[in-house]
């Protein structure tokens, strides 16, 4: 799979889940989160930012999740998003761009 539609994906992933979030309980933070989150990782997808801004952008995605998840004691949704955050740094981190 191309690195380039990888990032793509799971931007799109990011913005759909806050358009849940925004969907179903109102939140206009899981709205502006996602797509705050998505828009660096996209432009690293399209080769305009350096692949350790995704990196680092995955990174305080998966440290501001764990520490929501912690807070509130509730999985959902921080847990999904937490693995396949994991799932996706951990390809760009072995596999070459």
């Amino acid at each position: 799979m191309n690195m380039s539609v990888l990032l793509w994906t799971y931007a799109g992933l990011l913005v759909a889940g806050g358009i849940m979030g925004f969907v179903k309980a109102r939140s206009k933070v899981s709205l502006v989160a996602s797509v705050a989150c998505a828009v660096p990782i996209a432009m690293v997808g399209w080769k305009l930012l350096s692949m350790i801004v995704a990196q680092v952008v995955m990174g305080l995605l998966i440290v501001i999740l764990s520490v929501r998840w912690a807070k509130t004691e509730r999985p959902m949704p921080s847990a999904p998003i937490i693995l396949l955050t994991l799932a996706v740094l951990t390809t760009t981190l072995l596999l070459p761009s």
